[in-house]
């Protein structure tokens, strides 16, 4: 089973309307102005899917400052689960230090959406590495054993839209502050396995997760083996981070990176096939 654990959809009218939207959101403007970006409603994720050869997709909608506009786009997501429950599996997007927070969690969970993310550290306006504000979020998570997804970036390196103060160093301080939840960081957590050879951290790190969104824009496919070779494959997803990136492009190089099969497997699908339950 090949499953994409990290792909945005966006309602149609919100695609219509982008422009309208950004003028409140600046992080979704700073993000939609971009000239590499794309949008995918429900229908295109599902296309992709079937011409990728890719089973299911954890799909999410764009983490908005504005609680309505997340519910708004919760709501889609749900909707799309419904239309397609062998395809899509739905995660909702939320503000942490938002005040009706657990009503949104109980409400999307409620309507079949199975965890939370991708949300945004710096474009929603809060900091992982504060205990206090991500303590009612990540406890949320952990009571209701769902995972979260946290967008992360490395330090160094070129400049491109979304990249932020989400380093490893903050991911770091949230996976100790919060050890008991499943936190998937994306984009193969701003470089944070890498320090999975110090122990304390591999300590820390027992339910960390990374999923590999825009690797190819970031690093050479040999990551893939210093992943096994650090011993972390087994917390690896493969994520496209789809509209940006069609899923072929990560498939292939999974597929040429010098892993055995089994540990083509584990990426593709079945670390995310445990994770999620299935």
């Amino acid at each position: 089973m090949k499953i994409d654990f990290h792909v945005h959809v966006t309602p149609p009218d919100v695609i219509k309307d982008w422009k309208k939207i950004a003028e409140r959101e600046d992080y979704f403007k700073l993000l939609s102005e971009s000239p590499v970006n794309k949008f995918a409603t429900a229908d295109d994720v599902v296309k992709e899917l079937e011409s990728s050869g890719v089973d299911k997709a954890v799909t999410f909608g764009f983490a908005f400052r504005d609680m309505g506009l997340c519910r708004y786009v919760n709501d889609y997501v749900a909707e799309a689960i419904k239309k397609y429950p062998h395809k899509l599996i739905g995660y909702m997007v939320v503000t942490p230090t938002a005040p009706d927070l657990e009503k949104e969690i109980d409400r999307c969970l409620a309507l079949g959406l199975k965890g939370v993310g991708e949300i945004f550290p710096q474009g929603q306006g809060f900091d992982i590495a504060d205990p206090k504000e991500m303590s009612n979020l990540a406890n949320l998570c952990i009571e209701r054993d769902i995972p979260l997804i946290i967008h992360t970036n490395e330090p160094v390196g070129h400049y491109y839209c979304g990249k932020t103060d989400t380093t490893p160093q903050r991911a770091s301080a949230f996976a100790q502050n919060f050890p008991d939840i499943k936190v998937i960081f994306a984009h193969w957590g701003g470089g944070l396995l890498f320090y999975e050879l110090m122990p304390e951290i591999r300590r820390q790190s027992q339910n960390v997760y990374y999923d590999i969104a825009a690797s190819p824009l970031l690093y050479d496919k040999n990551i893939y083996k210093a992943a096994s070779d650090i011993k972390v494959l087994d917390k690896v997803l493969f994520g496209s981070d789809y509209p940006l990136l069609p899923m072929k492009r990560y498939l292939r190089e999974i597929s040429e990176a010098g892993l055995s099969q089994e540990e083509q497997a584990l990426i593709n699908g079945e670390n995310a096939r445990r994770l999620l339950g299935i």
